[in-house]
């Protein structure tokens, strides 16, 4: 064997651990160890199966198969459920172009929708809400998954062309579900008619979108030398996270519209956005200024020293290492705010905490169903938060946030 070859032998890296090995190496690797496997792995075991028999044979899941396009758009006009269609299509084209064009974790999601879109079309069930036209489109989506991958793969489409399209297309969503009024096209739907996942994802990623720069632009103001700025930021910072998230709402959606004249109104469901907006980037505020207060200051004088002012020194070298380094805490103040959401439903806002509710009270046979419908609500809630997690994770490990500054 030459010395190349063996270089390479030892460079080779090592084989994955089969089952029996893993099972040794992480549940029988000590006696301690194993002593907690023999007694617990019986214990879930039995737990795993009495549960799978409850849901498959002893739950009534009525309350939850009767009423899927409830729980989706809540009261939005069923004639006009293809509004959020079109978005939803456009969203899912924009995944397959951006799991095109850069690849890496979007792959995993993209895959994850596509295969949820295709079981959803071809499950052997009868329901009035599945009928041909709902399993075409739900097919449909699958092919323009595909269709964004292909096109994001192509030389031409770049990562800004990409980029822009998800700029757009959030605008371009909200004035379909809204509508004009007058319209015929597209009627006016009010937005207390909007309910269920189609609120609890407008108000969480539109206050993760909005919140996070108006909570950086809050931590650059507490951290500024102009007295008004830092003061202005301070008392903001400190006044919000000093009261509860339902205090915030309250103020905005009743003490607001005290305030201001009956025709300035603001829509109840903007006023709900503001609330989680603002408290979120307070919170937000003080995880970034604990990343800038980690950035070391020699990283700002080698900016000085090579002619960089200071906005092209904080914008370059200062906020990324800084976001980088409380990227765990950001995603966890995300995550918090997705499931936040759910307290909308105090002031009156059908999201889909509100649309279980409302199921639950509209039928006496439905309140002996409760756990079935506040299972399936957490399920729903874990999923899109333990991908928000899985997100963080990956983006972490690419980004070396565990390893180094």
């Amino acid at each position: 064997m030459t010395s190349q070859q063996a270089t390479q032998e030892v460079l080779r890296p090592p084989q994955p651990p089969g089952l029996i090995k893993w099972i040794r190496d992480n549940l029988f690797n000590s006696w301690f160890n194993s002593l907690l496997t023999v007694i617990f792995l019986p214990i879930v075991f039995f737990a795993v199966v009495n549960i799978i028999i409850w849901a498959f044979t002893v739950a009534d899941w009525r309350a939850v198969t009767q009423f899927p396009m409830l729980y989706a758009v809540g009261q939005y006009p069923r004639d006009e459920v293809w509004r959020v269609g079109i978005g939803l299509s456009a969203i899912v084209f924009l995944l397959g172009a951006s799991w095109g064009n850069w690849g890496g974790l979007l792959q995993s999601i993209s895959i994850a929708f596509g295969i949820a879109f295709a079981v959803f079309a071809i499950l052997p069930v009868q329901h009035d809400q599945l009928d041909l036209n709902m399993r075409l489109y739900l097919g449909g989506n699958v092919i323009l998954l595909l269709l964004g991958y292909l096109i994001g793969r192509m030389k031409a489409v770049k990562g800004g062309h990409i980029v822009i399209g998800w700029g757009i297309v959030p605008f371009l969503a909200v004035f379909l579900l809204t509508g004009r009024r007058g319209s015929e096209l597209l009627p006016d739907v009010a937005t207390t008619l909007w309910g269920g996942l189609l609120v609890t994802f407008l108000l969480s990623a539109g206050g993760i979108l909005l919140s996070f720069p108006i909570g950086v632009a809050l931590a650059l103001g507490r951290r500024s030398t102009l007295p008004v700025v830092k003061a202005f930021s301070t008392i903001f910072i400190e006044t919000i996270r000093g009261v509860p998230l339902i205090t915030i709402l309250f103020m905005f959606s009743i003490i607001l519209a005290l305030f201001l004249p009956a025709e300035s109104r603001i829509d109840r469901l903007v006023r709900a956005l503001m609330a989680v907006t603002f408290f979120s980037a307070a919170y937000s505020a003080e995880n970034v200024r604990g990343g800038l207060q980690a950035v070391p200051l020699g990283q700002i004088e080698a900016a000085k020293a090579v002619g960089m002012n200071g906005l092209q020194t904080m914008v370059f070298i200062v906020l990324p290492q800084a976001i980088r380094a409380v990227l765990p805490a950001i995603v966890g103040q995300f995550i918090a705010l997705f499931k936040d959401t759910t307290l909308v439903v105090i002031v009156g806002i059908n999201d889909l905490l509100g649309i279980g509710r409302s199921i639950i009270n509209s039928d006496p046979e439905f309140v002996q169903l409760q756990l079935e419908v506040y299972l399936f609500i957490a399920i729903v809630y874990w999923i899109f938060s333990y991908l928000m997690s899985l997100a963080s994770r990956r983006l972490e490990a690419a980004l070396g946030v565990s390893t180094k500054l």
